[in-house]
């Protein structure tokens, strides 16, 4: 008997077993980012100092995953997830010096 399309496909399985996205995460890191977005376009913050404050969050996400029972997985996808962020502001940064992170953010 032939095998349907698709039917070998790991990516298929790993997606099948995959559970939807938390629609709370979701909503929480689409405001935070629209947060931070608006507060570049207004120049409340710098595109360093967005960077500064979203890596912060990545460190601080890397400490709880070591500590706590959470899920490798999880742990791994919610820093990935800070990581695109940075780099989209990354891509953002237009080398100015004022765009550095400021003092105390970046070393905490």
């Amino acid at each position: 008997m032939p095998v349907q399309s698709g039917d070998n496909d790991p990516n298929r399985r790993r997606e099948a077993a995959r559970p939807d996205p938390d629609a709370h995460g979701q909503a929480a890191l689409l405001l935070v980012e629209s947060l931070l977005h608006g507060l570049l376009e207004k120049g409340v913050l710098s595109n360093g100092e967005a960077i500064a404050i979203v890596t912060a969050a990545a460190e601080v996400k890397e400490e709880i995953a070591a500590t706590a029972s959470e899920a490798q997985d999880t742990a791994r996808q919610s820093l990935d997830l800070i990581g695109r962020i940075v780099a989209t502001l990354e891509l953002d940064d237009d080398g100015d010096p004022q765009d550095r992170p400021i003092a105390g953010l970046a070393d905490e």
